[in-house]
């Protein structure tokens, strides 16, 4: 009889058990940015609900804001960072093709036994990667792991653009995930559009800018009201087959932690799905701007310390942006 292969024991379901985010210390205001793209304050709150953001300094890249932020997610878990088996990194932002900043983050935070990848699904990835990270753990892949959003998107964007100049910023924010003897972590409902992938996309691809002369650096450029059209209509979508995925209902629920993209959307999505006055919603992008792959981490860690969301209350999760991609999960609050 050939032997057959050994089947590695799979946990029940998974948990968040630390939450870490890094924001950088420059503050950006709207006036610092209207006078660059013929706008103003009110016009910039208005349009996206946005009145400051953080700008990354040259000490902080992608990996030193990953970093910063693990380091504090496994603070709070408990867990040696040795027993990590996994780190994923959501990004847009990586300033080379390769090698992947996620093997420098595992090997930095002391991860030394870890498989680790990036994965590239822009404003989606962080959502994506708790999808992958979790999905990892219940098929007995890893025991613990760790999915991080970090990006830098000042390097990406033009200050005078006018469609996105005042709506990105940067930072990071990271989730440990560990086994659990209950599901604490729903199954995503996701899935992407790729006939309006060019809604939110660069100005060019490096092939073109390397071989046309005294081209411009590519930037991201998006086509704001058709996108902002798409996620009220769609995401509310979404969102209910989430809740409806995960069995639960939105008198359940204790937050509300969307993609931060823009204050209208959050409004409209919300107002939408009738939420009742307990369930907290996360504004974060007020004073972070849309952080893109970090928003929703940072996003639960601002309601966490202001009081507003507590440990062992369900969060609806909901991350949406380019590709037209999207994902929603449930969590248990750590």
């Amino acid at each position: 009889m050939k032997k057959q292969i050994k089947s590695n024991p799979k946990p029940v379901g998974t948990k968040v058990a630390g939450v870490g985010v890094y924001r950088p210390e420059k503050i950006v205001l709207n006036d610092d940015i209207a006078h660059l793209i013929d706008s103003s304050d009110q016009w910039i709150r208005e349009r996206s609900g946005i009145i400051q953001r953080r700008y990354a300094n040259e000490n902080e890249s992608v990996a030193d804001m990953a970093v910063a932020a693990c380091l504090e997610a496994i603070k709070e878990s408990g867990i040696n960072p040795v027993d990590i088996d996994l780190v994923v990194l959501a990004t847009a932002t990586n300033p080379a093709q390769l090698p992947n900043l996620a093997m420098e983050i595992a090997t930095r935070i002391g991860a030394t036994n870890a498989g680790a990848y990036d994965i590239g699904a822009a404003c989606s990835g962080f959502s994506y990667g708790l999808a992958v990270v979790s999905s990892a753990i219940l098929s007995g892949d890893a025991k613990n792991a760790i999915i991080v959003g970090s990006e830098r998107m000042t390097d990406f964007v033009s200050e005078k653009d006018r469609g996105t100049a005042f709506l990105f910023a940067d930072g990071a924010g990271a989730f440990v995930v560990t086994s659990s003897d209950k599901t604490e972590i729903s199954n995503p409902v996701w899935g992407a559009d790729g006939t309006l992938n060019d809604w939110i996309c660069m100005t060019k691809d490096w092939s073109s800018y390397v071989n046309e002369k005294d081209a411009e650096f590519p930037a991201l450029k998006m086509e704001g009201q058709k996108v902002f059209r798409w996620a009220i209509t769609e995401m509310v979508g979404i969102a209910q087959r989430t809740l409806e995925k995960a069995g639960i209902g939105v008198d359940d629920l204790g937050a509300f932690v969307p993609h931060q993209a823009n204050q209208r959307i959050t409004d409209h999505i919300a107002k939408s799905l009738k939420f009742p006055p307990h369930v907290a919603i996360a504004r974060d992008g007020i004073n972070m701007g849309n952080t893109t792959a970090a928003t929703i981490p940072l996003a639960l860690d601002t309601l966490r310390r202001n009081g507003e969301v507590k440990s062992g209350d369900l969060a609806l999760l909901l991350g949406f942006g380019a590709g037209l991609a999207y994902s929603g999960q449930v969590i248990v609050v750590p």
